[in-house]
């Protein structure tokens, strides 16, 4: 019989923010605490992909947490079907152990489509007139009605934008809370992304940080309560570290200028081409994939990144493979910024050019990863927050609208802090916490995390060494 496990997900987590959040130290007073190690790009869809699989990217195919679908010719970000993950997942392994094995997924990526016995994940309501309403995806779906009932609809726009911020959280644990109650499952899986918010505008070195993880310990409390009251074993891991960042880095349009990447306009609007450029370059935060049409043109395009400030490594062929990156969605080359540099995705050279979609939290459309969604415009954040009244006042009385809020500048944006590189200082690195001291040891892997799990939840070592190291 195996013993139940919850597994929290806690965003950003380090030793550094762990000084204030006592509930979660205490997980690991009667257990262990670990170094943990990531990978490469260390974002939240490769990370977790790593987590339950235990291979790298090269293995699971989730090079970020979007990029180029050749066989589409789409930039697409943020895409929910597990079955774009490969690999041999946790809960499959645990159900040849034991074939009755039960798992809730509360939010973690890929959800959809996984062959778990209890989803929830958040994906908004798209009406046919383009409003988009919170809500979430569960299954099986009478789960939606149960929670909602319960904590109200979820808060969609509070899990991300210029309103990020601690409700989100809140609800998601309290779902997990109640999937507990209601069902007890082997394993529940939970992702909580609240550090993630403070810690990009702000910086982790900031007050706001600090006030971060003291909260969002606080509206844990509950949680770990209730694993403990079910004889849990808890595990809470972090996939990444964030850093203090200063400057970002615009790859797109140095390769525009290069003449190499190419737009098309419409309505006076330019659009990525991605069809017609000979390189352009999907941003992920401190990592970009570049996407050259030419095996020819790569020795080029990488000398020409190479010469650009912020970047610090160009990563090909044989620098992919390296870090477990050699995948055919992986851009021909992969670039990492200095630890004080994020890259952007803008590719226009005018702002008057930019499509509309820019100025507006636009998570699907974008070809690159936009941390300016989290603030509304530092250019003039009173007109942005009075061009979203009055684009919440078109949506209530069910008109269309374009809730146009963020800003076009990345140095004014004022990013603070980033992540993707591998961590430079332990202090700002992931960590993992457990509660069950049998499997302790100083350092793991996140490619031996799913061994651990099933080591810890009685279902064997899954091939682990020991050693707490992996690709």
């Amino acid at each position: 019989m195996s013993r139940r496990l919850v597994v929290l997900d806690v965003v950003g987590l380090t030793p550094r923010l762990l000084a204030h959040m006592p509930r979660l130290r205490g997980v690991a007073d009667g257990g262990f605490r670990a170094e943990l190690g990531t990978v490469l790009p260390a974002v939240t869809c490769s990370v977790q992909s790593t987590f339950l699989t235990g291979e790298p990217p090269s293995g699971h195919g989730i090079v970020g947490n979007g990029w180029y679908f050749r066989e589409l010719g789409e930039v697409m970000l943020w895409r929910q079907h597990n079955a774009l993950v490969g690999g041999d997942k946790l809960w499959q392994a645990a159900r040849r152990a034991e074939p009755g094995y039960t798992v809730a997924n509360v939010c973690w990526w890929y959800a959809m489509g996984a062959d778990v016995n209890w989803t929830v994940t958040p994906r908004p309501v798209y009406y046919a007139d383009g409003r988009k309403e919170p809500d979430c995806y569960t299954d099986p779906p009478e789960l939606h009605d149960a929670l909602t009932g319960r904590l109200g609809t979820f808060p969609l726009f509070t899990y991300w934008g210029p309103t990020a911020g601690l409700p989100s959280s809140r609800w998601i644990c309290q779902a997990a809370e109640q999937i507990l109650a209601d069902v007890s499952p082997d394993l529940t899986l939970v992702y909580v992304p609240h550090l993630d918010y403070d810690l990009q505008r702000f910086g982790p070195s900031s007050a706001q940080a600090a006030a971060a993880a003291a909260e969002l310990d606080a509206v844990l409390g509950p949680l770990l309560d209730a694993a403990r009251a079910r004889d849990a074993t808890v595990v809470v891991l972090s996939e990444y570290g964030i850093t203090d960042v200063s400057r970002p880095v615009d790859v797109n349009r140095l390769l525009r200028a290069e003449g190499l990447l190419r737009v098309h306009t419409q309505a006076g609007m330019e659009y990525l081409d991605p069809w017609t450029s000979r390189a352009f370059a999907v941003a992920d935060h401190q990592v970009a994939h570049v996407y050259v049409r030419d095996p020819a043109d790569v020795p080029a395009v990488a000398k020409l990144c190479a010469g650009l400030p912020g970047v610090a490594e160009v990563l090909d062929a044989d620098g992919k493979a390296a870090y477990g990156l050699d995948h055919p969605r992986a851009g021909e080359l992969v670039l990492v910024a200095e630890p004080d540099a994020w890259f952007t995705y803008y590719y226009w050279l005018d702002d008057a050019r930019a499509p509309d979609f820019a100025r507006l939290v636009e998570i699907h459309r974008k070809p690159g990863y936009d941390p300016a969604e989290l603030f509304f415009d530092p250019a003039n954040p009173g007109a942005a927050k009075a061009r979203a009244g009055v684009a919440l006042a078109r949506k209530k009385l069910g008109m269309r609208y374009l809730m146009s809020a963020v800003g076009l500048d990345a140095g004014a944006q004022a990013v603070r802090g980033s992540h993707g590189r591998l961590p430079d200082d332990p202090a700002d690195a992931p960590v993992l916490l457990c509660s069950d001291p049998s499997a302790a040891r100083d350092r793991i892997a996140a490619t031996d995390v799913k061994a651990l799990l099933l080591e810890l939840a009685g279902l064997g070592a899954g091939g682990t060494d020991g050693s707490g190291e992996g690709a």
